[in-house]
């Protein structure tokens, strides 16, 4: 399920944010040309993104956001769609890394660290709710867009997790649970309250992003999830 990065998404790629676009014609930009930095242009896009959908993402509704000359967006990113690249690598980038890092290596027990792993992640997604709004959406067609994010961050940082979650069932640890199991627990269920915070209010008046109350629930959630699978070896006496 690869997907060939589209033609705008290059002003991202490993370089720094800061860095100019290739696409930039020469000669000196002119002044309403950049009056948002790289990461107020992406962090306004993730957010369309994630309430509207791609389809409902119009270039000029976000130069005029911005305060940008009509032709800003599409002279930075080529279209639309080099635009909505350029914000996946952005937005998910940091998350793979975070999730890369998460293991702690003063721990043992590989129960252990599936509970760092999986409060993590959830702490992540709290912290970036949009992640989740833009996946609901996404997720609901068999695009080369959901296509992209699978094969490029999806799969690969869960990767390790489900090697993990693999040991632990051959050892007798665990039960066997599936990826897609696994990931739909935690991703769509746990994180649950981060982006569906106004339904989350009317269970609870508490916010549900306030970070004690993040802290707690990513505290628990992994927890549950945790000793759901656990193989208790304990025989009553």
């Amino acid at each position: 399920m690869s997907r060939t990065r589209a033609p705008g998404a290059q002003a991202m790629g490993m370089e720094p944010m800061s860095a100019p676009s290739r696409r930039r014609p020469p000669g000196r930009p002119r002044g309403d040309d950049a009056p948002a930095s790289l990461e107020d242009i992406l962090a306004l896009a993730l957010r369309a993104f994630a309430t509207y959908g791609y389809d409902g993402v119009s270039l000029r509704t976000l130069n005029r956001e911005l305060g940008a000359s009509h032709n800003l967006l599409n002279g930075r990113f080529g279209s639309k769609e080099g635009l909505w690249y350029a914000t996946i690598d952005w937005a998910f980038q940091p998350l793979a890394a975070r999730l890369a890092t998460a293991f702690d290596p003063t721990l043992t027990d590989p129960l252990d660290q599936l509970r760092i792993t999986i409060r993590t992640f959830l702490t992540h997604c709290a912290e970036h709710p949009e992640l989740r709004g833009l996946m609901n959406i996404e997720g609901r067609q068999d695009t080369e867009r959901l296509a992209y994010i699978y094969s490029t961050y999806i799969q690969p940082a869960l990767a390790p997790v489900h090697r993990l979650l693999n040991h632990l069932a051959a050892q007798g640890r665990t039960r066997p649970i599936s990826p897609r199991t696994f990931h739909f627990l935690v991703s769509h269920g746990a994180a649950g309250p981060f982006t569906l915070a106004p339904l989350a209010r009317h269970f609870d008046p508490a916010d549900p992003l306030d970070p004690a109350a993040v802290q707690a629930h990513a505290d628990l959630a992994a927890d549950l999830i945790v000793r759901a699978i656990e193989i208790n070896h304990t025989q009553p006496q």
